[in-house]
């Protein structure tokens, strides 16, 4: 197993400070919940909700329009969602 392979296998950890001034949206949505659980599967669920959007599973025909941008699909769609979807196993034990 390469070095890159070994680096793929291992969890993503995050540590990071948001202020209001950065994006006041999210701060907002994110400040709802409580330090923990709650605020991290939120975190999570808009991460994750942006990327489909990026990947254009959200958008519909109706809303395109002559400068939308088609992102061509990949044949490692499959792998890349298992990653995405490692997103929502249980948090790293701290």
């Amino acid at each position: 197993m390469s070095a890159q392979e070994r680096g793929a296998l291992r969890p993503i950890r995050l540590v990071f400070e948001l202020s209001r001034e950065e994006n006041p949206r999210l701060f907002d949505e994110l400040s709802q919940f409580r330090q923990g659980r709650k605020r991290v599967n939120r975190l999570r669920l808009l991460a994750y909700d942006g990327l489909l959007a990026q990947h254009g599973v959200f958008a519909m025909a109706s809303l395109q329009t002559p400068d939308t941008v088609k992102v061509p699909k990949e044949p490692d769609v499959q792998q890349a969602a298992a990653v995405t979807n490692g997103l929502f196993q249980p948090a790293i034990p701290e």
